[in-house]
């Protein structure tokens, strides 16, 4: 069973009005809308954050190119000049 722990937050007047339109429209309360977008928006955070050590450990690891570390060109091969 999830715990809850209350918040106090401030907001336009101007805003609550259109946020209480929008939780009428879903058949939702302001609480849960709040809810949700919030739990969606850490839901993202964790994601990227997942994602960017995953590429960094890559980046940090490296790749295999098959040349076993050895260079076997040259920089006046790979750009010809006519």
């Amino acid at each position: 069973m999830r715990k809850y722990q209350n918040i106090t937050l401030s907001l336009p007047k101007e805003l609550i009005q259109k946020i209480k339109h929008i939780a009428v429209e879903r058949n939702t309360s302001i609480s849960a809308l709040l809810t949700s977008l919030l739990e969606e928006l850490v839901n993202r955070e964790e994601s990227y954050q997942k994602v960017y050590l995953q590429h960094l450990k890559l980046l940090e690891e490296g790749f295999d190119l098959g040349t076993g570390g050895a260079i076997t060109w040259r920089r006046e091969d790979l750009y010809e000049r006519k």
